[in-house]
């Protein structure tokens, strides 16, 4: 039983009228350690006791069962809670050392399915850094779903559809060099797409022919299909590079070309619907009771757009995978779409339309600037973390020259410094790109919350002990409690960062317990022989164990040397 369920029934007893649910749902974790580790408010129950809460407060405490806890006391209207440090430490200890791949996991999911959309880059072009945040939070959030029992449904849903395609092969059928296309797929079709959106404010002709391309792919042309069969071809392969990179692997590759064979379904249910409404020669849905823009579903001249397309994936996802939830992580600049999306699905008669989830995150920029495809300004994503693994090698190589598989840790490292850099941030706050600080290994990065763990693991080997089921874990002092009670918070934050589709909670506990074990490391003679030194090993363990999982879920690798 954890200290939240302790201090729940300690409650329920004097508070008979309340379910063991609804108290453990108010109790709260004070914000100052020294105020106890659970609180309840109990303003909550002023209203019907007609009585003032510090009063209430007081009278709880006095009715309280103590025989758990240190102490129980009001302050003004709260009643708080301190756990006994012996018996809830061993308690805590005991659970992660048990299981401690599940440790903090809650079976929320039950099994239920859960779409993920996500990274989703466009065909024949580089994955540039502006990819990075798409791909690790989605990653991040399908890991922590699959943490609380729900089955994740990885998709990326890649861009291969559209007129910028029949721009590819305008400029391709122009300029184009075999020679040097075979040497470097992506980086030559990307010179030339760059070439004629930039030729194409002089020669307004290019834009014809782009569309004159994409016309002929529309229409099952055999020249333009194979040109888009293979710039799609060379572009999953080096994205499948990257992704092997980052460890991140897709149940699904269909992308906007899948969906535009599935759009006549969601037309038809529209036009049934009498939902379709001219305007100026083209047919829209009318949101104006969401407060939203009409939805453009087909143009004046007869071609469908990117929603048209979303309608039907969102349908065929339903359809095929009975989703729960199906969850879009994209950036939030698409809140009105998804907005409509959501609007257009509810008046089409679907009653899943609200468990379309968009989790928005905010632009990458460089230098300040936005990055653009278009106009060339795009770092790549593959030279970021080659770059990162080069600069973590050579940082292994100055602290510990011996080091085994040096290589393979410098891979976890320096592409873990990547991803964290990433997660440690709330996913809507902008962040502006600058390679020297995604790869500084000092401060709150991947590589310190990394090296606290190899740390604890080196305690490990030097003690000789990895079996603590004789051990008596509840000789463990207030300075072990320090990180025993906030590992014992691991469960709510995971359970936090689930429902908020916010991995930086997982960052930011992981980055807290490093620091508080390294105080303690600091601070405390872990190795010394006497009666407490296997409590404090199991400590260390539990500790690599939680940071373990905690790195786990966020896609950064946790290696036990470094």
């Amino acid at each position: 039983m954890n200290g939240k369920q302790l201090v729940a029934e300690a409650l329920q007893a004097v508070l008979p009228d309340w379910s063991m649910d609804e108290v453990e749902a108010k109790i709260e974790r004070p914000k100052d350690e020294k105020l106890g580790d659970y609180a309840f408010p109990a303003f909550t129950l002023a209203k019907t006791l007609r009585k003032a809460p510090n009063l209430i407060a007081a009278d709880l405490a006095d009715q309280i069962d103590k025989s758990n806890f240190e102490k129980v006391q009001a302050v003004g209207p709260y009643v708080n809670f301190f756990l006994n440090k012996g018996k809830a430490g061993a308690a805590i200890l005991q659970e992660i050392l048990a299981d401690p791949e599940n440790y903090g996991a809650r079976d929320l999911g039950h099994g239920r399915q859960v779409t993920i959309d996500y990274s989703s880059p466009n065909i024949a072009k580089p994955m540039g850094m502006g990819h990075l945040r798409s791909t690790v939070i989605g990653e991040a959030i399908a890991r922590i779903l699959e943490k609380e029992g729900f089955k994740p449904v990885r998709i990326d849903y890649l861009g291969d559809w559209g007129t910028q395609f029949g721009k590819m092969m305008a400029a391709y059928k122009m300029w184009g060099n075999d020679a040097d296309i075979k040497q470097d797929p992506i980086n030559t079709l990307l010179s030339y797409y760059v070439r004629i959106n930039r030729e194409a404010e002089e020669h307004p002709e290019y834009d014809d022919a782009g569309r004159e391309w994409f016309a002929k792919l529309e229409n099952g042309d055999a020249e333009a299909t194979r040109l888009w069969k293979w710039f799609r071809e060379v572009s999953l392969e080096r994205f499948k590079k990257v992704y092997d990179m980052l460890d991140v692997h897709f149940d699904s590759y269909n992308g906007e070309a899948f969906s535009a064979k599935l759009m006549d379904e969601p037309i038809q249910i529209l036009r049934d619907k009498k939902l379709l409404v001219k305007s100026q020669g083209a047919e829209i849905v009318d949101l104006d009771k969401y407060d939203l823009p009409p939805l453009l579903i087909i143009k004046s001249n007869g071609t469908t757009t990117y929603i048209t397309r979303d309608l039907a994936t969102a349908m065929y996802r339903k359809q095929t995978y009975d989703f729960f939830k199906s969850v879009y992580v994209v950036g939030q600049e698409q809140e009105v779409h998804f907005n409509q999306l959501k609007a257009c699905l509810k008046e089409m008669g679907f009653d899943w339309y609200d468990d379309i989830v968009h989790v928005s995150f905010g632009l990458m920029s460089l230098n300040g600037q936005k990055m653009s495809t278009r106009k060339g300004n795009v770092v790549n994503l593959e030279d970021v973390l080659n770059e990162s693994v080069k600069l973590a090698r050579q940082q292994i190589a100055e602290k510990n020259a011996g080091l085994a598989n040096a290589d393979e840790v410098a891979k976890e490292v320096g592409i873990g410094a990547v991803i964290f850099h990433d997660l440690k941030n709330y996913r809507r706050n902008p962040i502006d790109f600058s390679l020297e600080e995604v790869v500084k290994f000092e401060g709150e990065t991947g590589p310190y919350v990394q090296y606290a763990r190899a740390r604890g693991e080196s305690l490990l080997r030097k003690g000789g002990i990895r079996d603590f089921s004789k051990t008596d874990l509840s000789k463990i002092g207030s300075e072990e409690w320090d990180l025993v009670s906030f590992m014992g918070r691991f469960g709510d934050v995971i359970q936090r960062a689930m429902e908020q589709y916010d991995p930086s909670l997982i960052a930011k506990f992981a980055l807290e317990l490093a620091k508080r074990f390294n105080k303690y490391y600091a601070h405390t003679r872990i190795l010394v022989d006497d009666e407490a030194k296997e409590a404090r090993l199991a400590v260390v363990q539990a500790m690599s164990n939680v940071l373990k999982a905690a790195l786990q879920m966020l896609d950064v690798k946790a290696p036990d040397e470094m």
